[in-house]
């Protein structure tokens, strides 16, 4: 076992405690291990990329400059706060004297058995075991997840609320109890806080609709960033065009994190909203999003943070954020598809105007008037996706019994590891090199294009994604149209980052 306390604060780097330990951590879990191995090519295996399934060596790397290897050793400090929780010392830990998966603890469960976790890790992709770097775009289900929605279709399926019978009694309390779920996931003070929609980009749009563009006159304005999604930057457009107001953008640096001083600029009295994204999909920046809402609230502004890349991979508490509005989707966390979350303070929600009419969202209806329900219910119009909030349930369930200060901690350690690795590939850079960044590593390879890239990394099992990423701007900030974008989740092993780098390393 590691006996040395690998998060103890210390004053190394830069002030932000722990780097150094982290460091050494990181050097003893993954030491250089490229000692004697070249590739083989073949008929059978052309890049030379078959490698002894016992083994955990990964591809020979070539010689390097001085500069190189000084930007493949760059390391990111780990902040012990943040997005309003504490990130105390994780329970990882490494044993010697047995393989990596089952050496490598996160929390009270060994990578190897996360992994058994997921059945669909054991997929085969043309004749190779499926590595999967897709999570940016959609994560994968463990099992408790897949048992929890099928047992909920088998003993629980009913529509919700008003029913007289057991069984709509049980899919209530299932629906209800994942709501209770979510609210303690994320920190909120009350279930009511919690609405259910179908993803990230009906959030926003509902917080746009119902609480944003009532407020808004000809002039004034909504502040977004360069990092956002097209989710986060649209909705915005559209209320705009209805309303006259303007959209103002806070800039970033060379690295791809916000720069602060410009966001105070932006504010003036006709500032009505802000909303920012918390990870970005492309660059993998953490934005200060504790700063933002403070900024944002010093000037009587609102503002909303876009999850949908944070929720899985950092710990977060809106309360203790003194966050208006957060928005994520299930499916980005391991629970199914068509599943989604509005966090709203209670008083932001009940002066909201309802998104969709139907049933559910009314108290009483008549052919002059009608009376809306309270909230949830009155953002709930319809029959909600029932069976996927139960999923999301679960899957937050299976979240928390692993601890997300521990997820954090081993994905920021992964992330370093592939860094390292990445950059010292001949032709190849790296996309966002912000100090603080989470799970995206959007690179470029030159020579070839993104579907080249991603197609040869398809024939080895390797699942990336590739093109604009629905993120346009902030790509041509940095003059691309595209990248390939790997994107770390709590499964990944240094194996898979082996595997990546294996592959990419046959174009230099």
């Amino acid at each position: 076992m590691i006996t040395t306390d690998p998060f103890a604060i210390t004053e190394e780097a830069l002030g932000i405690p722990g780097a150094a330990e982290l460091t050494a951590l990181a050097n003893s879990m993954f030491p250089d291990l490229t000692e004697g191995l070249t590739a083989s090519p073949s008929a059978e295996d052309p890049f030379g990329l078959t490698v002894d399934p016992v083994s955990t060596r990964s591809y020979a790397p070539s010689v390097q400059s001085k500069t190189e290897a000084a930007e493949a050793d760059r390391r990111i400090d780990v902040p012990t706060s943040l997005s309003g929780v504490d990130v105390p010392q994780s329970d990882i830990s490494s044993e010697k004297g047995t393989s990596r998966d089952d050496s490598i603890r996160i929390g009270g469960k060994t990578l190897a058995q996360i992994r058994n976790d997921f059945p669909i890790l054991s997929e085969r992709i043309n004749g190779n075991q499926l590595v999967w770097l897709d999570n940016g775009a959609t994560t994968q289900r463990p099992r408790q997840v897949i048992d929890r929605v099928s047992y909920y279709y088998e003993h629980e399926n009913s529509n919700v609320h008003r029913g007289a019978h057991t069984l709509a009694a049980r899919s209530t309390d299932a629906y209800e109890s994942a709501r209770d779920t979510v609210r303690n996931f994320i920190g909120a003070t009350l279930s009511e806080e919690i609405i259910f929609v179908r993803g990230t980009t009906e959030a926003i749009n509902l917080v746009a609709n119902a609480y944003v563009l009532p407020q808004l006159s000809p002039g004034d304005e909504i502040i977004v960033s360069i990092l956002e999604h097209h989710a986060n930057i649209v909705p915005w457009q559209l209320i705009a065009q209805q309303s006259g107001a303007v959209i103002k953008v806070i800039p970033c640096d060379e690295t791809g994190q916000l720069i602060m001083s410009e966001y105070e600029k932006l504010f003036t009295k006709q500032t009505k909203f802000v909303a920012v994204t918390h990870v970005s999909n492309v660059l993998g920046t953490v934005t200060p999003v504790e700063e933002l809402i403070a900024v944002a609230h010093r000037h009587g502004v609102r503002i909303l943070i876009d999850g949908a890349q944070s929720v899985a991979h950092i710990p977060v508490n809106v309360s203790a954020l003194d966050a208006d509005f957060f928005v994520f989707s299930g499916h980005k966390i391991f629970a199914p598809t068509g599943i989604g979350v509005v966090y709203g303070k209670r008083e932001l929600l009940e002066a909201a105007r309802p998104y969709h009419g139907g049933g559910n969202m009314i108290a009483d209806v008549t052919f002059e008037r009608t009376i809306y329900n309270d909230i949830p219910n009155k953002f709930e119009a319809g029959t909600g996706s029932i069976a996927d909030a139960v999923g999301l349930g679960a899957a937050l369930d299976y979240l928390s019994e692993i601890g997300m200060p521990c997820v954090y901690r081993w994905e920021h350690e992964l992330l370093q590891y592939a860094m390292k690795e990445m950059t010292r590939i001949p032709g190849l850079t790296l996309i966002g090199t912000a100090l603080n960044k989470a799970s995206v590593l959007s690179f470029k390879l030159d020579g070839y294009s993104d579907e080249e890239v991603g197609k040869r990394l398809d024939s080895y099992g390797i699942a990336v994604r590739t093109g604009h990423h629905c993120a346009q701007p902030v790509l041509r900030h940095f003059g691309y149209e595209g990248s390939v974008r790997p994107t770390l989740a709590l499964y990944n092993s240094p194996d898979d980052v082996d595997a990546l780098v294996r592959v990419l390393r046959t174009f230099a």
